[in-house]
């Protein structure tokens, strides 16, 4: 998944829990495709020089930082790290609707379709909380 915000999608598409994330996380990079200059704040799981490296290549400024073994650690922004709980809160908000915490339907596309009402419902609900504030 890839949110600019705690209620706004900008990317998602499921994977089997038996393959690594980032592949998948380079799969939704190259959807989104060239952000020149934006920051992708990522956990540790996609430090890999594969994954950084495509990010470099379209332009984006990847935050994330190296595991403790490498040997040619870099610098990385850690302020701009905390934010990516951003996705984890949205997660979490996520996972208040039933539909979307347990797996019950049988195909992805049903899955994958109730899972943009739930967020629908959390960007309806922050919409209409901005307005009333």
């Amino acid at each position: 998944m890839v949110s600019d915000s705690e209620s706004t999608l900008v990317e998602i598409h499921l994977s089997p829990g038996n393959e690594h994330d980032a592949s998948h996380g380079r799969r939704s990079m190259a959807a989104l495709g060239a952000f020149m200059g934006a920051g992708l704040l990522m956990g540790r799981a996609y430090e890999g020089d594969p994954t950084r490296l495509l990010a470099e290549s379209f332009g984006l400024r990847p935050v994330v930082p190296p595991r403790r073994n490498r040997t040619a650690p870099w610098d990385y922004d850690r302020e701009a790290y905390r934010e990516r709980s951003i996705v984890e809160r949205l997660f979490c908000r996520m996972k208040q609707y039933r539909k979307a915490a347990t797996r019950y339907d049988r195909l992805d596309e049903t899955f994958l379709s109730n899972l943009m009402l739930v967020l629908i419902a959390i960007y309806l609900k922050d919409t209409t909380k901005t307005r009333l504030e």
